[in-house]
């Protein structure tokens, strides 16, 4: 993988997905915005969902089907190739599903692309108890982290401080270096856990800029640990992009 920031718009194409994929997206920094260039540079049946929430106003272009059944998708997807699908709306959320029904849902498309963290905007995080709800048949996670975390206070910059320092082994009240990131990044209690076994694993800094050298000294500790690692460069495009309102079925 390049070790120069790559633009958005080639992600897919630089993650070297293959033709059957289940791709579940994991930490902060722009996941969102990755759902949906990767679901819309990917080919075949593709379904976006969510296991947590998510903005109801971050829709897309394309259909929005709430609580479908199987036929209901089948339908959907012989018509459009690409539909979101949600558990249900409460309020401005948009509500998920459960891991289970995802692992179903595989077996309707090619891939399907799942937004299964959530981080309250804050470009890097850690998991509480609960989290993150990963589909079992998940094939690649993305852990995500926003560049703009490195060189912060972690406690100030990050979502769920004590749980990330405590992956990342130091103090909630240190700087996020790319050593500290990357420890949190592939700790069984930070960006890797409840990860598959059989899952391909793989970081996404965003936000980068072609000076950032804290970025590209992340993706430097990162290759020497052995994990797949690339780079999006900056500006990161926003994903509340409005669509077509959701059809309760």
């Amino acid at each position: 993988m390049s070790t120069e920031a790559i633009e958005l718009s080639t992600v897919a194409a630089h993650l070297d997905l293959g033709d059957h994929e289940l791709i579940s997206l994991v930490g902060g920094g722009g996941k969102t915005t990755l759902l949906f260039a990767i679901s819309g540079q990917l080919t075949g049946r593709r379904i976006i969902t969510t296991t947590t929430k998510m903005g109801r106003e971050q829709r897309g272009d394309s259909p929005v089907l709430i609580e479908p059944s199987d036929g209901d998708l089948t339908d959907a997807l012989d018509t459009h190739q690409l539909v979101q699908a949600w558990g249900s709306v409460f309020e401005h959320k948009a509500v998920g599903v459960s891991p289970d029904l995802v692992d179903r849902w595989f077996g309707l498309a090619d891939h399907v692309v799942v937004e299964a963290d959530g981080a309250r905007r804050r470009p890097f995080k850690a998991p509480k108890v609960f989290e993150p709800p990963i589909p079992s048949l998940t094939t690649t996670t993305i852990a995500v982290i926003g560049a703009d975390a490195l060189g912060r206070v972690i406690h100030d910059r990050c979502f769920r401080p004590l749980r990330l320092a405590a992956a990342a082994e130091c103090s909630p009240w240190e700087r996020l270096t790319p050593q500290l990131a990357a420890r949190a990044l592939t700790s069984p209690r930070g960006s890797r856990k409840n990860v598959p076994d059989s899952a391909r694993f793989v970081v996404v800094v965003t936000k980068v800029s072609p000076d950032d050298e804290l970025a590209h000294q992340l993706l430097a500790e990162l290759a020497t640990r052995n994990i797949e690692a690339i780079a999006i460069s900056i500006p990161l495009p926003p994903s509340e992009i409005s669509g077509p309102e959701p059809q309760s079925l």
